[in-house]
């Protein structure tokens, strides 16, 4: 079931899944809905019946494993089990299911967003990625009297790196980050403009050569599987 940190900060709005706000017109809810508290460990008592349904109703999504939602799911489901599910409760098990630890480290893994027959049908966006990736650092930070910025700064490197974002890119749909997390960032996205300036350079210099990536990597003295790996990427991009 559902592992979540019910004492845990807010999340950014970006972060509690746009899945769980409708974006068309609600359907009508059964009767006399249950109140839903407003937050901690009631909010996370409340949301336990309707998250033992979504799980015998979706194990793939809900069960052992844990894996991004596809945006709109609560009104697939509203719209599927109009019977079963009241639109608050519902929003409100979402809510602390997209809050639970187990689906932030999915999240930040980049894994895609799934549907409700578990099949995956969008890429996560990478400032979701991001983000999750930061809330997990704060919540194990305060758990621990250990350091784990370089940890967060090597997480954060590799999501830069993944999502091809600039700068300017991050800064227009990230708001709201703390200070100190905003100048790491600051920091790690220097750092990838800087390798992705090289492996620019890197590249053109190897297509003027006219070489293998082998003879030219041999002239330079160095590793040829840096120069296949650059290709690589770009032919990925």
């Amino acid at each position: 079931m559902t592992d979540t940190l019910p004492d845990s900060p807010a999340l950014p709005p970006a972060l509690v899944e746009e899945a769980v706000h409708p974006a068309v017109a609600p359907i009508p809810a059964p009767a006399e809905p249950q109140a839903v508290p407003a937050k901690g460990k009631g909010r996370f008592a409340s949301a336990q019946p309707v998250l033992e349904k979504l799980f015998e109703l979706y194990p793939q999504l809900f069960g052992q494993r844990f894996v991004p939602l596809k945006l709109g799911v609560f009104q697939d489901l509203l719209a599927l089990h109009p019977e079963v599910f009241a639109k608050d409760t519902l929003k409100l098990a979402l809510g602390v299911h997209t809050r639970s630890t187990r689906y932030l480290q999915c999240v930040a893994q980049g894994l895609p967003r799934h549907d409700l027959q578990g099949q995956p049908v969008e890429p996560v966006a990478p400032e979701h990625v991001l983000l999750s990736i930061v809330e997990l650092y704060q919540r194990r930070q305060a758990r621990t009297p250990e350091d784990l910025q370089p940890k967060l700064r090597h997480q954060l490197l590799s999501a830069c790196q993944a999502s091809g974002l600039s700068r300017q890119d991050y800064l227009s749909r990230l708001t709201s980050l703390d200070e100190k997390v905003a100048a790491l960032l600051d920091e790690v996205i220097a750092e990838v403009d800087q390798q992705r300036a090289r492996q620019a350079a890197l590249l053109k210099a190897f297509d003027a050569s006219g070489k293998t990536p082998e003879a030219f990597a041999a002239e330079l003295g160095m590793d040829a599987r840096l120069v296949q790996a650059a290709l690589k990427q770009r032919v990925a991009s």
